[in-house]
């Protein structure tokens, strides 16, 4: 049966995807290509298996290979799965919290909804991923590829996103308070309404990117490049910006810049002022 499912271009995650079996010629509404977790340590993984709903809790497998496998709602707690290959899975509400994933690939997984707090993620892949909904709260996404993912309504709490890559991202209404995010790239990423309150993004890169009404209180953006950003109703209170560069940035409101401060070296748009930092 598997060598004729290889056979038909699609097949496999046509019955993946509509939750069926093909077995001995009929047609039975079980999970499909599910297998024991003995299976699971000695193969290395499960690409392309029905895991819904499992009870993995603790799993350790490193160089894992669940490519395209359906693990929704799945239970991977404390999981070590270093440098495991995750993509096009299925994560749906998938729980992962304080798992060890460092180094693996999530490239256009979908994971919305998916509970990572607490988890390491560090130098990971999650290019163009969905990962709308999801609790990344004290996260490590430390040196991770976010690039073209969709972050809509995750919370990041206090994650260290520091050195992570989120260009051209999907991150309206985004939580980051509190973050470490030093040395991120933002450049053309999508962050209207998010939330950057009391964040560390000192050398951080926004280039482009639009944050129209973000809340940027007590938030530390020294070194960080702001150029040609949209920032209507942004709140800048007690903002760190010595030496940050704001060129070409537009919609910034002086009502809405209190107690922010800059330095000699801090480029401003046209009209804006600020306060020296002590």
């Amino acid at each position: 049966m598997q060598s004729m499912l290889r056979r038909l271009p699609n097949a496999r995650k046509i019955c993946r995807t509509i939750g069926i079996s093909l077995l001995a010629g009929g047609l039975f509404a079980q999970p499909a290509f599910s297998q024991s977790l003995e299976d699971i340590i000695a193969k290395g993984g499960c690409p392309d298996c029905d895991l819904r709903l499992r009870e993995l809790r603790g799993l350790k497998l490193e160089n894992a290979d669940f490519s395209e496998a359906i693990l929704r709602e799945t239970d991977l707690k404390e999981a070590e799965l270093a440098n495991s290959n995750f993509r096009e899975a299925d994560l749906r509400r998938t729980e992962l919290e304080r798992a060890i994933l460092s180094g693996s690939d999530f490239t256009e997984a979908s994971m919305r909804g998916v509970d990572m707090e607490k988890a390491d993620l560090a130098r990971s892949r999650l290019k163009e991923a969905d990962l709308r909904n999801a609790d990344l709260n004290e996260t490590n996404l430390a040196g991770s590829d976010l690039s073209g993912a969709d972050l809509r309504q995750a919370s990041l709490i206090r994650s260290d996103v520091s050195g992570a890559l989120f260009r051209d991202a999907k991150m309206e209404n985004v939580d980051f308070e509190r973050s470490i995010m030093v040395g991120a790239d933002f450049s053309n990423a999508r962050l209207k309404n998010a939330d950057l309150d009391r964040a560390s993004a000192q050398g951080a890169n926004f280039d482009g990117a639009d944050l129209s009404g973000v809340r940027l209180s007590s938030a530390n953006l020294t070194g960080a490049s702001l150029r040609d950003t949209k920032l209507g109703d942004a709140l800048l209170r007690h903002t760190k910006l010595a030496g940050a560069d704001l060129t070409g940035a537009s919609g910034l409101s002086p009502d809405r810049i209190i107690g922010a401060c800059g330095d000699e070296k801090t480029k401003l748009p046209y009209g804006i002022t600020l306060e020296p930092c002590t």
